[in-house]
């Protein structure tokens, strides 16, 4: 192997080493920090050894800190490797599961489980389904625009149109939920508003248990198709040169996108940028567009960007915490202004 070779792999394992490191602490900072104040020694106690850990704090790491946290990493990673796959199938930085109406396809399915239910049933009806049915509702929602996005890919060849098109889906969308929350009645629509600004804390251990295989299938498709993805950096006649079946490759990337970006909106709302952002801060930091690097590095940097998005939400020492959407159009919005300014042209990602 030659040198630079082997000093470009070195560097990569190094930012590797780095990142896992910082996930570790903020990983442990956020059990730490809170409106309460965990000492370090009592988190160990609470998840090593429960029979000398205080029983007050570890009630707060094990039903609410820690589940928290499960859910931070999963909403992060699931939301990155979502939005590295749209912005390499279209080609376009500015591509995302947000962007495209993915989210907002979710987003729909679960009004019209909860306020169109609402309006015909009792409250209590809806709340004990259980969390299957909300994820479920949520991946039909996603796959349905994913389905018409990928329909109006084969119909029309630029980038941009896509994307706006992407756009108006999401403003059609948005109506269709207007008019269903001004039929709705109170409690549902109150529920239903809290929702829409996102939540990391709300999320049951019931949902985890949907929420982490889910994830891991939805990942699992994603390394299955890294080969792919690589192919589609140089266009699609690239590809099928390449061999690579275009319709069931998009077809099992866009299901792959529809179950990460579907289930997490399902159980923790619509929570955008991240998955914009992620994938370009890896880009830039591992100097890299091969998926094989770019995959597991989305889902480890996704994941340390929503576990800081949920220390700074939380307001540690602080009752209040804050919508995570919130925190997270901070956290992102300044990276894609940044990516906007720096790139004149948004014609590839490659």
């Amino acid at each position: 192997m030659n040198p630079p070779q082997e000093h470009k792999k070195s560097s990569v394992r190094a930012v590797f080493f780095i990142l896992g490191v910082l996930f570790l602490l903020l990983l442990l900072a956020d059990l730490l920090l809170g409106s309460v104040i965990v000492p370090l020694k009592q988190i160990f106690l609470s998840v090593f050894s429960s029979e000398e850990s205080n029983a007050t704090f570890r009630t707060i790491v094990l039903e609410f800190r820690l589940p928290k946290a499960i859910t931070a990493i999963l909403t992060g990673a699931a939301l990155s490797v979502s939005g590295l796959q749209m912005q390499t199938v279209f080609r376009n930085p500015l591509a995302g599961p947000f962007v495209l109406g993915i989210s907002a396809g979710a987003s729909l399915g679960v009004a019209l489980f909860v306020l169109g239910f609402s309006s015909v049933f009792a409250f209590g009806v809806v709340t004990l389904t259980g969390a299957w049915p909300l994820a479920i509702v949520a991946w039909i929602g996603s796959f349905l625009v994913m389905l018409l996005v990928l329909y109006v890919s084969t119909r029309v060849n630029d980038i941009m149109t896509i994307l706006i098109l992407g756009i108006l889906f999401t403003s059609a969308v948005s109506a269709i939920v207007s008019i269903l929350q001004y039929f709705s009645n109170e409690s549902m629509l109150k529920a239903f508003i809290i929702w829409t600004m996102g939540s990391l804390g709300s999320v049951t251990n019931a949902q985890l248990s949907v929420m982490a295989p889910a994830f891991i299938l939805g990942v699992f498709l994603a390394f299955f198709k890294i080969k792919d993805l690589n192919a589609f950096l140089l266009g699609e006649n690239y590809a099928r040169s390449l061999g690579v079946n275009i319709i069931s490759s998009r077809i099992i990337i866009f299901l792959s996108t529809s179950l990460l970006a579907g289930t997490i909106t399902a159980f923790c709302g619509p929570i955008g940028f991240i998955g914009i952002a992620v994938p370009h801060i890896c880009r830039v930091i591992f100097k890299t567009s091969n998926h094989l690097v770019l995959v597991p590095a989305v889902i480890l940097t996704g994941s340390i960007v929503m576990l800081f998005s949920d220390i700074v939400s939380q307001l540690p020492g602080m009752q209040t915490t804050l919508p995570i959407n919130s925190v997270t159009a901070i956290i992102g919005i300044p990276i894609i202004m940044w990516m906007i300014i720096k790139n004149k042209k948004f014609a590839s990602v490659s």
